[in-house]
Parts: structure tokens; C-alpha cells; sequence
């Protein structure tokens, strides 16, 4: 099943969050139209630098390739391999763009297609903020129980029988 990145812009006055409208649904694995065409698909999804990466790379493989006084069956095989590579790479492109966009990543969501994954990171999403009386944050969990500090109740370590292993006492030695 595909897995799904969310991103949202970062907004510049106190509101830490924009409109949900406005958030990027990134799907993970390969786009077979970022293989067949990786010039349009790039520039369909304004990738303006990483198109200027492509246009350059391409120049400058067919250069070599010419020198290198390679034939035409190496040509296509090279070529071929560096659509398969945009094809795989297509979803890390368009992160690297938001993430240099000022946009952040804000979950990770499996789902069949974009619409459910979607339902499933909204349904998330404000069960998360509306448990913690949070409208403009994301809840990403209290510290790790490291040490025990009065009246916080995930500091606490477990107790002798919940510890469940080869060590049942904490600290103990091997």
C-alpha cells in the first residue's frame, strides 16, 4: 500500500498553521509519468530547480557520452536508466522542493489512494488536536521515560512485574 507524506507551508504570523486547504499530499514510490516524461512532469509540478537540474545533467550525459564516443544502443540504455531514476526518485524531488519552500512535513499516512489518505490524516489530525485543547498544533507525544520526576506519570519506571524480558530488573547486569 502506498504511504502518503503530508506537508503544510509554514505561516509567517503568530498562526503556526494555514488553511488545511492548502496542505501537500506526497505519495511515496514510483510515478511512471515521471519515467515516461520527467521534463513535463516536472515542470507540471513547478520543480523549477530540480528542472534546471535535469536539463543541465541531461546536456552534460549527452556531451560526455558523445565523447566517450558511445553508440546509440549505449545512449538509449544510459538515457533509459535516468528515467528509471526519476521515476523512483519523483516523491524525494518534490519533498526536497517543499522542504526548501519553507513547507514542513506533518505526518505519514498509508493508505489505497490520495482521497483516503486524506480522510485518514484529517480524522487523525483533529481527533489529535481536539483531545489535547490544541487548534494550532500537531501533538507528537510527551518526553521518553527517562528519569522519574514527582507527578509526572510517564516518567514513572514500570513496575517489577510489567517488565517483560531476559533483564526483569532494570539496570541489571547481563
Amino acid at each position: 500500500m502506498p504511504v502518503y507524506t503530508i506537508h503544510a507551508p509554514r505561516a509567517a504570523g503568530p498562526e503556526p498553521l494555514v488553511a488545511p486547504d492548502r496542505f501537500r499530499f506526497v505519495r511515496d514510490g514510483f510515478h511512471f509519468w515521471a519515467f515516461a516524461t520527467s521534463l513535463i512532469w516536472l515542470i507540471w509540478h513547478r520543480l523549477w530547480w530540480a528542472t534546471l537540474g535535469y536539463i543541465v545533467l541531461s546536456v552534460v550525459g549527452g556531451i560526455a557520452l558523445a565523447m566517450l564516443g558511445a553508440g546509440s544502443g549505449t545512449r538509449l540504455v544510459v538515457m533509459f536508466l535516468f528515467a528509471l531514476l526519476m521515476g523512483f526518485e519523483a516523491s524525494s524531488i518534490r519533498r526536497w522542493t517543499l522542504s526548501r519552500g519553507k513547507w514542513r512535513q506533518l505526518d505519514l499516512v498509508v493508505a489505497e489512494d490520495e482521497e483516503t489518505a486524506e480522510r485518514r490524516f484529517f480524522e487523525r489530525w483533529t481527533t489529535r488536536r481536539e483531545f489535547m485543547g490544541d487548534t494550532n498544533g500537531v501533538e507528537r507525544g510527551g518526553p521518553p521515560p527517562t528519569r522519574n520526576i514527582p507527578g509526572q506519570s510517564f516518567s514513572r519506571p514500570p513496575a517489577r512485574e510489567e517488565i517483560i524480558g531476559l533483564f526483569p530488573q532494570p539496570g541489571a547486569s547481563r
